[in-house]
């Protein structure tokens, strides 16, 4: 039996709500399974939602230098489709460098990577400004700053350790609560913004130029106060 056309109309603007809602709720679900300071004793199940959820908040609602890189991304072009592109190339890099971080092959300096990062967000700001459309190579250059921003992330899991019995499953699990933290910013935008204006004759004017002008501010602040002021 079909549904009312009302009905069908009420899920059809409403269904995106759900994967989103379900992604809001992975701190939830993981809150009794935090992290405590004796890692060795934690079971896999325990780590597994506890880096979820480290992962996770760390960008959402903690990250906001990612969450600006993010929607400097989404802004230029707010289909789901190429920005989650950007987002997916973007967290396999940050998991090769962290990766290599968290196994000591490499010892990131966060006086050198922290301004770096700030740059990398004003720079797709900057571009933003001055393309009209996204480039083919931006998938490259989206990863490349994903090799930067994973060294970043590093300190986070240098704060809380990884447990050796189970160090892949923490890995993995943080990159998976990340890519998870990504995707609600790029869900929240999508529905807030790119879904009704997104392809309005007005949006570069009205929505592209002045958020990126403002997360271009906010980055070049950033990189000021980290090569200064750190």
């Amino acid at each position: 039996m079909n549904c009312p056309t009302p009905l069908r109309a009420a899920w059809s603007r409403s269904r995106w709500l759900l994967p989103l809602a379900g992604l809001l709720l992975v701190p939830l679900l993981a809150e009794a399974h935090k992290l405590n300071t004796d890692l060795s004793k934690l079971s896999r199940t325990d780590i597994v939602l506890g880096y979820l959820e480290v992962g996770f908040t760390h960008i959402l609602p903690l990250g906001l230098d990612h969450i600006l890189f993010i929607l400097g991304l989404f802004v230029l072009d707010p289909r789901l489709k190429p920005v989650l592109w950007q987002a997916t190339a973007f967290t396999l890099a940050h998991s090769i460098t962290l990766g290599l971080a968290a196994a000591g092959k490499v010892a990131p300096l966060p006086s050198v990577v922290e301004p770096l990062i700030a740059l990398s967000i004003l720079f797709v700001a900057v571009e933003n400004l001055l393309t009209d459309r996204l480039q083919p190579w931006r998938v490259a250059l989206v990863f490349g700053f994903g090799l930067l921003h994973g060294l970043g992330f590093a300190g986070v899991l240098a704060e809380i350790g990884l447990p050796r019995h189970a160090f892949a499953e923490a890995l993995i699990s943080f990159n998976v609560g990340v890519e998870l933290g990504q995707v609600a910013v790029i869900l929240l935008a999508w529905l807030l913004v790119g879904r009704w204006f997104g392809r309005k004759p007005w949006y570069k004017q009205r929505v592209l130029v002045p958020v990126s002008l403002l997360i271009g501010a906010v980055a070049l602040w950033w990189t000021v106060e980290r090569v200064f002021f750190a």
